[in-house]
């Protein structure tokens, strides 16, 4: 049997926020909702039911989502915003873009609106 003890872990802000909302609501710390979302979740993701089944067809694009009942449906969304959440959070949009030569404005810590060139410089076009 491994060793069951907590572990230090990173978990998103966004979260650990939700959590603490849900968890007052239901009586659990938020660390204790985190723990009650995981265990669901491995729960749901580890049956291989025939709904299951279609739910990963679906979100292979190997079936339609008209094939998914309302349920199902629920299932397949939120896998969608977890993948895309996660996606999200490990994306460099600069880099991506700079490789396609696209020229990008972002704000820097300062506030500053900063040019980023594709060849790697960048210049302040307005300092705040």
């Amino acid at each position: 049997m491994t060793d069951t003890a907590d572990r230090v872990t990173r978990v998103a802000a966004d979260l650990m926020e939700s959590a603490a909302a849900e968890g007052s609501r239901q009586s659990r710390s938020a660390k204790q909702q985190l723990d009650h979302w995981a265990r669901v979740g491995r729960a749901v993701s580890s049956q291989h039911s025939a709904a299951r089944r279609k739910i990963e067809a679906a979100l292979a694009g190997d079936a339609p989502l008209s094939l998914l009942s309302a349920e199902e449906g629920v299932v397949f969304n939120a896998e969608i915003a977890a993948s895309v959440e996660e996606n999200l959070a490990s994306a460099d949009y600069g880099a991506t873009l700079a490789a396609r030569g696209i020229t990008t404005v972002a704000l820097d810590d300062n506030g500053d609106i900063v040019q980023y060139r594709p060849d790697g410089s960048s210049v302040i076009l307005e300092r705040q």
